[in-house]
């Protein structure tokens, strides 16, 4: 699929920059991960993983003074599945946003954590782990989302579920400042699904409005699949940036290219939401701003072809991108703010 040749994310030469190990808890995998920028100084929060069977993810924090070479901040994760409710499950996809004075990170969880078996194809073969003495009902065991808060970027305290328990619903997002007084976040949720689901399954990005940040409105579909590129699903992926035109939102689109084989491939997609009421699509760009094309998005432990950026930070008008690679990795890939824009916008092929 041909990408625009005008805007371009250039991806860093030392991708990809954060990679599993040093810790037992990161061997397998680090990726998608929540960052934001203080004081000169950037913070990653990244999804990592031991092993994959089972698949127990937490959050581990690392610092670094370039955006690109990050050092652990401490040994142990920051937030772990026990602080959510459950040792045994998986804490996954922090996105993190600052608001007046303290920072909140939105955060997908499954109480008891699933068990993978990468294929090298496409989406893993996974099935709820065998955990002695515990009968784990499918319908109790869905990926809901909540949010955790911290004043200080290390030490972070669970705070309160936004969705429901019966739902599969990720890629929750949190405006980073309030809208008309109110909070707002993009939601993805999906019915019941279990271990043994087969096939592609569209999800819709939504929304969902909040005074308190505890309750939240019933989510209502924003955007809607619309290409072939988005066959399968879509989703938000970084936290919205705030511009001139509107709330610019990078999304990510999943294509099935084989159902049978479960071979899939994730891009980015960009569109812009209305500044003063987020139900409005303003403009959407109908192509993909990024799709896998080195070697480290092609190829990797967990899930092949997958670029899904999780955070941006906005720096001197430049977009840092972090995005997980093949859900093994992490990298950087930078791109001026005001070409994503003018593209979203219409003014560039």
């Amino acid at each position: 699929m041909p990408l625009p040749k005008t805007v371009r994310f250039a991806r860093h030469p030392k991708n990809p920059i954060v990679v599993p190990g040093q810790q037992p808890w990161r061997m397998a995998t680090v990726f998608n991960p929540g960052v934001i920028y203080e004081n000169g100084k950037f913070y990653m929060y990244e999804r990592a993983a031991g092993g994959l069977r089972p698949f127990i993810c937490t959050v581990g924090m690392l610092e670094s003074d370039d955006g690109v070479n990050f050092k652990l901040s401490r040994p142990d994760p920051v937030f772990t599945p026990a602080m959510a409710g459950n040792e045994k499950g998986s804490v996954q996809d922090p996105r993190v946003v600052k608001i007046d004075d303290t920072y909140y990170m939105t955060f997908a969880f499954r109480p008891y954590a699933w068990s993978s078996h990468p294929t090298g194809v496409g989406v893993p073969e996974s099935h709820q782990t065998d955990y002695p003495g515990i009968t784990v009902n499918p319908r109790e065991n869905q990926t809901r989302s909540g949010m955790a808060v911290s004043k200080n970027l290390y030490d972070w305290e669970f705070h309160s579920w936004i969705t429901e328990p019966d739902l599969d619903d990720r890629d929750v997002i949190l405006f980073p400042e309030k809208i008309g007084g109110k909070y707002y976040v993009l939601r993805r949720p999906l019915p019941f699904v279990d271990a043994n689901h087969k096939g592609p399954m569209k999800g819709y990005i939504q929304l969902s409005e909040s005074t308190d940040l505890k309750t939240w409105s019933k989510a209502e579909i924003i955007v809607e699949p619309e290409y072939d590129w988005e066959n399968n699903r879509i989703g938000g992926s970084t936290p919205p940036i705030k511009t001139d035109e509107g709330w610019l939102i990078l999304y990510h689109g999943v294509e099935t290219r084989d159902v049978s084989r479960k071979t899939v491939v994730y891009r980015l997609g960009a569109l812009m939401l209305d500044l003063e009421d987020p139900r409005k699509i303003v403009k959407r760009y109908p192509f993909p701003v990024m799709e896998p094309e080195e070697y480290y998005e092609l190829f990797g432990l967990y899930i092949p072809n997958v670029v899904f950026p999780t955070a941006n930070v906005v720096i001197d008008g430049v977009v840092y991108l972090y995005y997980g690679c093949c859900d093994t990795a992490i990298g950087l890939a930078t791109c001026p703010l005001q070409d994503l824009v003018d593209l979203v916008m219409g003014r560039r092929d």
